[in-house]
């Protein structure tokens, strides 16, 4: 048994219509908890329990840390920077575990988690982890199991976890040939930066309200693969990730956050990104701690700024 689900992969006729082409949803926001997070997180919690950890400690995906910790019967502590939601911060308490809020960013609260490490203890990065990229991975194996092959796959990148993860599931079904949108947030962009320098870039400050975006350099494996398979960067605004999510939850009756907006967005008004493909792949990440009064604030807002 795994603490992922597998999800289902579904043709989206709204975004279909709306970008020409005929897109597929693999909606991973129907996990357990709300996102994609929980195959690469329980794979790897799974494999600490059997190797004898006592307790799990992360900085991030404290959500699905959480959750698996609760689910194997293993004590979990996790660290949140002061930025992080009082929604997710409920929403990692209800799961039963010790939470710390700590630091202005997310690399204080990370500082402050590896610090509290002891010898039985393990530690769950939200991203930079080949246990959690294996885990992101059973995705594409469950995608090419439906039968569906798509001719690029969007997804959105923060820290590079799923990134990784697709390029390996990609890779061990014999997709190396399907290349792959990696698209961030505007004020989020580590990835795109990187590229367009061809080097890791390290933002010097998170812009974007897109917060399960908000890593300030990409994981080395993610840029080292987007050099090595075919992949394309591509930017949204804040406004448009967030437009996106309404839209989204007009259309399929889901609410993402403005993370997962992102990749849709390419969808719903930035089709060139996905230049000749026919058959597009949108991996719908999911995200559980936006409410539909926050996209509403946000649009407010973004727009008065625009």
């Amino acid at each position: 048994m795994t603490l992922h689900i597998p999800t289902p992969c579904i043709e989206s006729h709204a975004l279909g219509q709306a970008s020409g082409r005929r897109v597929w949803l693999k909606l991973e926001n129907l996990q357990p908890t709300g996102s994609f997070k929980i195959r690469g997180i329980g794979a790897a919690c799974e494999e600490h329990a059997r190797r004898g950890k006592r307790r799990f400690v992360s900085s991030s995906g404290g959500i699905a840390v959480a959750y698996a910790g609760r689910r194997l019967g293993i004590p979990v502590t996790v660290v949140v920077p002061e930025t992080t939601t009082e929604r997710a911060r409920a929403l990692i308490r209800a799961e039963q575990a010790e939470l710390i809020v700590h630091g202005e960013a997310w690399h204080e609260a990370n500082t402050l988690a590896q610090s509290l490490l002891g010898a039985d203890d393990a530690f769950l990065h939200p991203f930079d982890d080949p246990l959690l990229w294996q885990g992101h991975a059973s995705l594409v194996d469950e995608v090419a199991q439906a039968g569906i092959r798509p001719d690029v796959v969007v997804l959105s990148v923060g820290g590079g976890g799923l990134y990784a993860g697709v390029v390996e599931g990609l890779r061990r079904n014999g997709w190396n040939d399907v290349p792959v949108i990696a698209v961030e947030t505007l004020g989020a962009d580590a990835l795109a930066q990187s590229l367009a320098q061809g080097r890791r870039v390290e933002l010097a400050a998170i812009t974007s309200i897109a917060t399960s975006l908000a890593a300030k350099q990409v994981c080395a494996q993610a840029f080292s693969l987007a050099q090595q398979h075919p992949t394309r960067s591509a930017t949204v605004s804040d406004l448009a990730a967030v437009s996106a999510c309404e839209r989204f939850l007009d259309d399929h009756r889901m609410l993402v956050e403005p993370a997962c907006g992102a990749s849709l967005a390419l969808g719903y008004g930035h089709a060139d990104a996905l230049g000749d493909a026919a058959n597009v792949l949108i991996i719908v990440c999911g995200g559980v701690t936006a409410t539909v009064d926050q996209l509403r604030q946000w649009r407010q807002a973004l727009s008065e700024e625009a």
